[in-house]
């Protein structure tokens, strides 16, 4: 029951900051994973969808911290191994799967802008404009003031029109 309630949000959620479908697929079933592990810890302090957003934004900077730590070594492996695989990149023409067809390449420029944000921005940011929480949401599930998750959007809203003006200005 709880899968099924919740299962396509947190998929959504890590997407919005992965970027990759398969790895988002990866990180949601370790959110429930965790969720299954230590919903006895659960207090009750938050409402268990906030709960379980946190985990999943945890999970999902985890692994992309995790995933720049190894492109930042990859180009040591040949010359260590014999193995010629080659590291994964970011998809460059990303399209979130809730996008219209229409919108798709204005989308592409929007989440590849999306993925230069700070952290922190980047979280708020999809956490309200992609899942639609409200700013006591995000500030429960980012574990900080209203006030600050207010500046978070600000400053990536003015990141985002830096980032996507030349694009806009070329249309």
């Amino acid at each position: 029951m709880l899968v099924t309630d919740y299962q396509q949000r947190i998929y959504n959620s890590c997407l919005g900051v992965l970027r990759d479908p398969e790895d988002a697929e990866d990180v949601t079933q370790e959110v429930f994973v965790e969720v299954y592990r230590s919903i006895d810890g659960f207090k009750g302090e938050a409402k268990l969808s906030t709960w379980m957003y946190r985990i999943a934004m945890t999970k999902s900077l985890d692994f992309l911290r995790g995933k720049k730590r190894k492109k930042r070594f990859a180009f040591m492996k040949p010359l260590f191994s014999d193995d010629s695989n080659t590291p994964r990149h970011d998809p460059a023409d990303f399209v979130h799967p809730g996008v219209q067809l229409e919108n798709k390449e204005m989308a592409a420029h929007l989440f590849n802008a999306i993925a230069e944000l700070p952290e922190n921005q980047k979280v708020a940011f999809t956490l309200n404009k992609i899942e639609g929480l409200s700013y006591e949401e995000i500030s429960e599930v980012m574990n900080t003031t209203i006030p600050s998750v207010e500046s978070l959007l600000f400053r990536a809203k003015q990141n985002l029109k830096t980032l996507l003006s030349e694009y806009y200005n070329n249309l």
